[in-house]
């Protein structure tokens, strides 16, 4: 039985795999992760960000860090992350890859639509099952999934991103539940607006952010002891009060907010 007083090394074991792990949200929990103790397997498309965190934190935390160029949005990639992984005492994976479109469904491209919904969904899916077989052989393990704040009702102008997030989050809420008599503990990691890359490829305008280091930091605090976290104060806040609202509701204040932080699109 699981332990959740120990350190999280101790608690799933010496190796983690983080993706999306060059910037933003997967950089912050590498490094976390780091600094408890993990080694790492680093997964991200750019090389050269990856070798520098690795150099990084092996000097200033003694870890080993598994370097591994992969783009998630085709099977070899996936493939590749679970083949490459094999030779290490996996106990704890991050699936942060990821990224987001805004704007009308119909002005978009749908083939980058369709390489979003492989990334959030379908690399989710294949590595929660790869290594959530391990883990059960193992006895023990633990699985992070990123959900978002928008996953919980339809989002206009960013309908199909918020329809993957919905995907994760329902995901993360089953195999939770699915599997924790079997020694595998599962997090859903619903963040409200974050200050790394993510708004500059979705073509957002954001205010306010929570930094990423935050969202690291209460995720692995809340591992193993709830089902979802929404972290940072935003989140919190949008998250609950938006939950005392009626979904149609939800799905109206949503368009309002969309429509501000994507009015620059008209011009």
């Amino acid at each position: 039985m699981i332990d959740r007083r120990e350190p999280l090394e101790v608690r799933y074991g010496p190796w983690a795999v983080v993706t999306g792990a060059s910037e933003g949200i997967g950089k912050s929990f590498a490094a976390a992760l780091a600094q408890q103790g993990f080694h790492l397997v680093l997964v991200a498309r750019r090389s050269h960000l990856l070798d520098a965190l690795a150099a990084s934190l092996a000097q200033a935390h003694g870890t080993q860090c598994d370097v591994l160029t992969a783009d998630l949005s085709t099977a070899e990639g996936v493939a590749e992350v679970l083949d490459r992984t094999a030779r290490h005492d996996v106990g704890l994976v991050v699936c942060a890859a990821g990224f987001g479109t805004a704007g009308r469904f119909l002005e978009g491209d749908v083939g980058e639509e369709l390489d979003m919904l492989r990334v959030n969904c379908g690399a989710s899916t294949a590595l929660s099952w790869g290594f959530g077989r391990r883990f059960e052989s193992r006895g023990r393990g633990g699985l992070i999934l990123l959900s978002s704040i928008v996953a919980f009702q339809g989002v206009p102008r960013s309908a199909h991103y918020a329809a993957t997030k919905s995907y994760v989050q329902t995901l993360a809420e089953g195999l939770r539940v699915e599997w924790a008599d079997r020694g595998i503990d599962v997090l859903a990691v619903a963040p409200g607006p974050v200050a790394t890359g993510f708004a500059g490829r979705a073509g957002l305008t954001m205010g306010r952010a929570e930094s990423p280091e935050v969202v690291a930091a209460e995720s692995l605090k809340a591992l193993g002891r709830r089902g979802t976290v929404r972290p940072g104060l935003l989140a919190k806040v949008l998250g609950y009060s938006l939950a005392m609202t009626p979904r149609w509701g939800r799905i109206r204040i949503m368009a309002m907010v969309m429509r501000g932080m994507t009015k620059h699109h008209a011009a």
